[in-house]
């Protein structure tokens, strides 16, 4: 983001104002001076809509609006999805585990936006693969499942909803009685939360009546999740979760998914210390994970020929984490589906912590 003369302000980023739709024709805006601060660039323009009497700068269209740090912004993006834990990347770069954990949130938020501007409207074309990761928060007490969907052959993550599960499995006397007093006193989860999760994913990527060319597993709640999608016509394919995991499996690409998400979290990990405490914490890292699967990563690491995004027809070209980084997004001005909403707003609550601070900043996005 410059702070030149020349540069000039795309819209009011008022969501009150009336030209926070981008009515540029008509909009008039007025230089207001400058301000300094210590981060680079030191002096920043200032400016003033005309119509609401709103006061903004460059930096109110930057990804890096309010940070201390931000030259830390990017490189937090790509030791998020290279397998480091926060603390890890807190001793790197001489900071508080808690100042990483606030550009994780926001790179979360900027991502979930991101993906979606630019992630397929129209019809879906290709069979969809679905399936459900499993991981935890807080402790193996309390499982989590995230059901992601991928494109069968282009590979593309188009999106994913969680559901809190019920800790199941051989487990010791001591384990069963701790597992009665938790539930006891936090609730048990929602038996039927995959279902409706699933049912949620689907129906947001496919909102409008449309054929659908589906891949699970032979899991239960794939059946009765389709049934709440009385709009789609969905031919599904189950395969067992006991074939063979090879690129000849139908299921090869939410297989390779799921490898590549443990691979590059080190919250995933198995038997690490670096799980996620918050489930919500998870979810933004996840959203990390799938901007840069499907516009910065190589389908191929061996040819580097394209991006699943490429192979989808979304992008002619591979993007940087500095392009997708470049510009501020507003909530107001891209539309979240509901549940996404609920993730970009943090209402997703980890029962063991009587406090869950949801975002509710009134500057910030």
């Amino acid at each position: 983001m410059t702070t030149g003369s020349r540069w000039t302000p795309p819209f009011c980023p008022n969501p009150a104002c009336r030209f926070h739709r981008d009515f540029r024709p008509l909009w008039r805006w007025a230089r207001a001076g400058f301000y300094c601060r210590y981060a680079s660039p030191h002096r920043i323009q200032r400016f003033q809509c005309c119509h609401c009497r709103r006061h903004f700068s460059t930096q109110t269209f930057s990804t890096t609006y309010w940070l201390r740090r931000p030259e830390l912004l990017s490189e937090v993006f790509h030791r998020l999805v290279a397998c480091c834990g926060f603390r890890q990347i807190a001793r790197r770069y001489d900071v508080s585990p808690q100042t990483i954990l606030t550009h994780a949130a926001r790179l979360g938020r900027h991502c979930l936006l991101f993906h979606q501007l630019h992630r397929p409207t129209g019809p879906l074309r290709e069979p969809l693969v679905l399936d459900g990761f499993e991981s935890f928060e807080h402790s193996q007490f309390h499982p989590t499942r995230f059901h992601v969907v991928a494109g069968q052959r282009t590979h593309y993550f188009y999106g994913l909803t969680e559901s809190e599960l019920r800790r199941s499995g051989r487990m010791t006397r001591g384990q069963k009685r701790r597992r009665a007093e938790l539930e006891a006193r936090l609730g048990r989860p929602d038996p039927r939360s995959s279902e409706l999760e699933v049912a949620t994913l689907l129906g947001l990527l496919a909102p409008s009546a449309q054929a659908l060319d589906l891949h699970t597993d032979e899991h239960t709640d794939y059946p009765r999740a389709l049934g709440r999608l009385t709009h789609l016509t969905v031919e599904h394919h189950t395969i067992s979760s006991r074939a063979a995991r090879t690129p000849q499996n139908p299921l090869w690409a939410i297989n390779l998914l799921d490898l590549l998400i443990r691979h590059s979290g080190a919250n995933h990990k198995r038997e690490t210390i670096a799980h996620s405490k918050r489930r919500q914490s998870a979810i933004e890292r996840l959203f990390v994970f799938l901007v840069w699967r499907n516009h910065i990563k190589w389908f191929s690491e061996l040819r580097r020929e394209e991006t699943p995004a490429m192979r989808l027809g979304l992008e002619s070209r591979r993007r940087s984490v500095a392009e997708v980084l470049g510009a501020r997004l507003f909530p107001s001005r891209i539309a979240l589906p509901p549940r996404w909403a609920q993730y970009y707003a943090r209402r997703v609550h980890t029962r063991v912590f009587t406090r869950n601070r949801e975002h509710r900043l009134r500057y910030a996005a």
